[in-house]
């Protein structure tokens, strides 16, 4: 015992000497030995909306994305529309849900998010619906809306270095390289390239033209709480929509057979691009797989697919859609984490609660705008049939009838040749 106390005061006056040695020489380091700090993390709340403090305007940014060119002013806050887009219960800014429902699930760490009908357009339940966020990539939503119905799919287009050099995530477009729209349509849904913005919005008019032409597509479908500032998705001025928007967007964009193929598409096969001539040594980049960034696709029973987004300011953000027992729901995240779970999970606990409420459940509605494509939206394009369920689906009425008559008739002409066999083998007995 008394060796311990003496090996134990011997490292006490150490520790004293090392530690005046350190504020002597003007250090404020604390010795190695010395007991760490807390690492406790601090318990994860869900964000309080109750007040609307997004009411007018995103949460201030924390970088420098949203400031002005220079001569450019501030854009002013978007009007806020009275009563509110989609009836009185969505103006109001904490949960909204329906009477008598039960409680949310926990672990959401989405400050904003919606449940909505895909089909019937009602509004299951929500959280701050209106408030104002940013939408990040799946504002990308909207662009592929527009140049679904503009542009030539079949059209090749060859990629610039201004494609290649597009800021943030990039499906991997080289200079040279010689891709069908189709194919930049893939890139920008299925893998949310920047590049693949950026080579489509050169289509539409450059930058400034397509961001137009988004903003007034949003303004035409009755999505009042979004401005879009960049079609890739972004932060840029002014930039700004909300859960509410997010599940008009998308229920317009599924009206576009193409557009709900792809979102359900897992994996295609991307271009390559030819080596540069002024990079010495630099040789041709072969084509590659692509794959789906949306882990709900591939996660979740009935996933139909959906669109993925993130920037430093606009955090986590999200829309999906699933399908169960005939019913097809759509949900929107804003200003997620990804803690305590990640936000296709976070998802997937909220399309869950929304199939548990009975068919006809209703907070609100979505716009029915006076679009040429029916209300309820376009048949869903149904993903290729894996081989086990191409090997258990049964065969059409009519080749299942003609098989039926080909064993019919093969069954009596053996039964005719065994007859017979059995003739000649008594004659010879």
């Amino acid at each position: 015992m008394k060796i311990r106390d003496s090996r134990r005061r011997a490292t006490l006056r150490l520790g004293s000497a090392l530690a005046a040695l350190a504020v002597l020489a003007g250090s404020t380091a604390v010795p190695s030995f010395a007991a760490p700090p807390s690492t406790t993390p601090t318990p994860f709340t869900t964000p309080n909306t109750d007040t609307c403090p997004q009411k007018t305007r995103p949460p201030a940014p924390i970088d420098l994305s949203e400031v002005p060119a220079p001569g450019q002013p501030t854009p002013n806050a978007l009007p806020i529309p009275t009563p509110p887009v989609g009836g009185s219960r969505l103006g109001e800014c904490g949960l909204v849900l329906p009477k008598g429902a039960p409680a949310v699930p926990q672990d959401i760490s989405a400050t904003s998010w919606q449940l909505s009908d895909l089909d019937t357009g009602e509004v299951l339940a929500a959280k701050d619906p209106h408030g104002r966020y940013r939408p990040a990539s799946t504002i990308k939503v909207l662009l592929a809306t527009i140049a679904l119905r503009t542009l030539d799919l079949n059209k090749v287009i060859v990629g610039t270095q201004d494609d290649a050099n597009a800021d943030g995530t990039r499906v991997g477009i080289g200079p040279g390289g010689r891709y069908t729209n189709r194919q930049l349509m893939q890139g920008l849904i299925m893998a949310s390239g920047n590049d693949a913005a950026h080579a489509i919005a050169t289509q539409l008019g450059g930058e400034a033209a397509t961001v137009a032409k988004m903003n007034e597509l949003a303004k035409s479908l009755g999505a009042l709480d979004t401005r879009t500032a960049t079609p890739s998705g972004l932060d840029g001025p002014g930039m700004s929509s909300s859960a509410y928007d997010l599940s008009v967007l998308f229920r317009e964009a599924m009206t576009i057979p193409l557009f709900a193929e792809l979102i359900h598409t897992e994996q295609v096969d991307f271009p390559g691009y030819p080596g540069n001539p002024e990079i010495p040594g630099d040789k041709d980049h072969p084509g590659f797989p692509i794959g789906n960034d949306n882990h709900l696709l591939y996660d979740y029973a009935g996933a139909i697919g959906g669109k993925t987004g993130f920037t430093d300011d606009a955090r986590q953000t999200f829309v999906a859609a699933a399908e169960r027992n005939g019913r097809r729901l759509v949900v929107t995240l804003l200003k997620a984490d990804v803690r305590p779970l990640r936000p296709t999970d976070q998802a997937a606990r909220l399309l869950d609660y929304g199939f548990a409420l009975p068919r006809g459940t209703s907070v609100g509605r979505l716009p029915d705008t006076d679009r040429k494509q029916p209300k309820n939206g376009a048949a869903l394009a149904a993903p290729p049939p894996s081989d086990a369920d191409q090997q258990s689906q049964p065969l059409a009425d009519d080749n299942h009838d003609d098989n039926r008559a080909v064993w019919i008739v093969g069954g009596a002409i053996l039964v005719l040749a065994l007859l017979l066999g059995a003739r000649r083998i008594n004659r010879r007995q």
